[in-house]
């Protein structure tokens, strides 16, 4: 249990104990404002209204039965029925020196983890992966990190594209080209787009080429050896150009984790005898379709929702309902989480209606698409190349790598080659990741270099210098964080601001794991951040003339400081950096 959450449980006894209905919320937030305490109590005067006593009256028969001296120094009412809480400063070093000794800041796993299943990633094998795949990768990634650091037990499911008309034209493609000359093969298909490109023209251009594509989809379909074995080959190298992002941005994604829509293909029959015995699918224009009630026609019809076309094909729903049903009855999840942007909201909440309706999945299980809005360019417009064209993302880390090389340089460091190419790549990979991370997820966002990279502001360069400093006040020092011993001390105004910011890790870490809000534990950090740069003003550390005692505390609360923002930023899958 947090603070919050400790301070949350009082509140609703005091309410009851008050004469407030039993299961009262206590609402508690942090406060902003000094003079408004660490924390208030905003739950009291809803509950007085429906009592139909004066708010401020009625806080003060809370007050008198909220028991939280153990922690709380001071309660008081404000404004027309607030109420403040001001932490003892004894209680919260006693909780920070025992983070500091815990490597996990005293965060205790959860005492009932869950199986989470998170979807994520999902580019489509036919083509390289671009910006349009950077969103659902991080932020699934963030949130997968965060689940699993809470101690539930998370199971990926990258949901690649490797099925379809399309990989009918490109496995004509490859046996066109096999025919010709063998070993031209693996160096086309080095360029995913390109051979892509080369393929569609090829289908366009030529009937034959592309009735021999079709027919290829037939023989995939069917099961055919030959085709199989080309359509592997093509699948495995694709595979291992998504790898290599994930492994450039810190993914913890593997080809383990891939679940790709040709696993549930032999289930899609099933899926259609499952609806049909359930008496949900009705046959429309030769198409086999539900009709669901809860969406409705710009007529006010119910909607429709193909299972399978008139030529017998399938459609994404399809695979999206085997999949439902795989999660919960197969792999038990308690939770399942989209990470799909949102122009699929009505698509994902039709095949959750359709698969609670048809009894795929548990009923316990929570199916919850986390959508996520779209990265735009500078113009307002989505985010593209000078020449119009989608992004490739390995282009993109690319450029990411170089621009940070030059703010390093313009900087100016003592670093040794191998240990600039280690923070170039750190500074590089996270400030794209965390430019995305910091938003809020349901919006879009506008992609700037100047701004991700800059070493000042809500960035990652900024929180890794942040990092950074402090490991040049242990050497500085000539002391290791790791052996400190001693107690710390909240005396000074940027002292308290900077334990109270700090005792917030937890209950931040466990709203972005509800929520799916990796941004929330960005602002959290940013906010770290900028409370430790204040205290490290008023506060020094290494000056001459410090007492020892205190010099001892200061560094015990930037040793703190600094496994704080380590902890955040792994969960975030940024990699810190002691120097930059």
């Amino acid at each position: 249990m947090n603070i919050r959450q400790y301070l949350e449980a009082k509140v609703r006894e005091a309410l009851v104990a008050a004469g407030a209905p039993t299961g009262s919320p206590g609402v508690v937030r942090p406060s902003s404002r000094a003079n408004f305490g660490d924390y208030q109590a905003n739950g009291v005067m809803p509950v007085a209204k429906k009592l139909g006593m004066n708010p401020r009256e009625f806080a003060e028969l809370v007050l008198a039965k909220l028991d939280l001296d153990e922690v709380v120094d001071k309660l008081e009412i404000a404004g027309p029925g607030f109420i403040n809480m001001f932490l003892k400063p004894e209680w919260m070093a006693d909780q920070l020196i025992t983070a500091q000794q815990d490597e996990r800041a005293n965060i205790q796993p959860v005492s009932k983890p869950q199986t989470i299943v998170v979807d994520l990633s999902a580019p489509n094998l036919a083509k390289e992966m671009h910006v349009g795949h950077l969103r659902s990768t991080i932020i699934g990634d963030a949130v997968a990190r965060t689940l699993e650091f809470l101690g539930h037990k998370v199971i990926r499911q990258n949901h690649v594209g490797d099925w379809g008309t399309q990989f009918g034209m490109l496995i004509a493609y490859m046996e066109k080209l096999t025919s010709e000359n063998p070993d031209a093969l693996s160096m086309e298909l080095s360029d995913l787009e390109n051979f892509y490109r080369e393929a569609k023209k090829l289908f366009d251009e030529s009937p034959e080429f592309a009735d021999q594509s079709r027919e290829y989809v037939v023989k995939l379909q069917a099961g055919d050896e030959h085709c199989k074995n080309l359509w592997q080959r093509f699948i495995d190298i694709s595979l291992s150009h998504s790898e290599e992002v994930y492994e450039r941005l810190n993914v913890s994604l593997t080809r383990n984790d891939v679940m790709a829509e040709s696993a549930y293909n032999d289930d899609l029959p099933n899926i259609v005898n499952i609806l049909s015995d359930k008496g949900l699918l009705k046959e429309d224009q030769g198409a086999k379709v539900v009709f669901l009630d809860q969406f409705k026609t710009k007529d006010g019809d119910p909607m429709g929702v193909i299972i399978q076309k008139k030529d017998g094909g399938y459609l994404y729903a399809t695979t999206d309902l085997a999949a439902t049903r795989h999660r919960s009855r197969t792999l038990h999840a308690d939770r399942v989480l989209y990470y799909v942007d949102a122009r699929q909201s009505q698509h994902f909440q039709q095949v959750f209606t359709i698969s609670r309706l048809a009894g795929f999945v548990n009923e316990n299980c929570s199916f919850e698409h986390h959508p996520f809005g779209m990265m735009l360019g500078e113009d307002g417009r989505p985010f593209k190349t000078r020449e119009g064209g989608v992004v490739k993302l390995a282009e993109l880390l690319d450029e990411a790598e170089e621009r940070a090389a030059v703010v390093l340089a313009d900087k100016g460091t003592n670093l040794d080659e191998e240990q600039k190419v280690k923070v170039i790549r750190a500074v590089a990979m996270g400030a794209v990741k965390y430019a995305d991370l910091s938003k809020n997820r349901t919006s879009d966002y506008v992609f700037s270099w100047d701004n991700m990279l800059a070493l000042d502001g809500n960035t990652a360069p900024y929180l890794l210098y942040a990092y950074t400093r402090i490991q040049s006040i242990f050497r500085k020092a000539n002391a290791d964080p790791q052996t400190l011993e001693g107690s710390i001390q909240v005396v000074e105004p940027t002292e308290r601001q900077l334990a109270i910011q700090l005792l917030r890790l937890h209950e931040t870490i466990e709203t972005v794991a509800l929520d799916g809000t990796p941004h929330l534990l960005c602002s959290y950090l940013y906010e770290l951040s900028g409370a430790f740069m204040s205290f490290y003003e008023k506060c020094p550390v290494n000056k001459e003339g410090v007492p020892e005692e205190i010099k001892n505390s200061r560094l015990l609360l930037c040793a703190l400081v600094a496994k704080t923002l380590k902890i955040g930023l792994d969960v975030l899958g940024i990699e810190t950096v002691d120097q930059m």
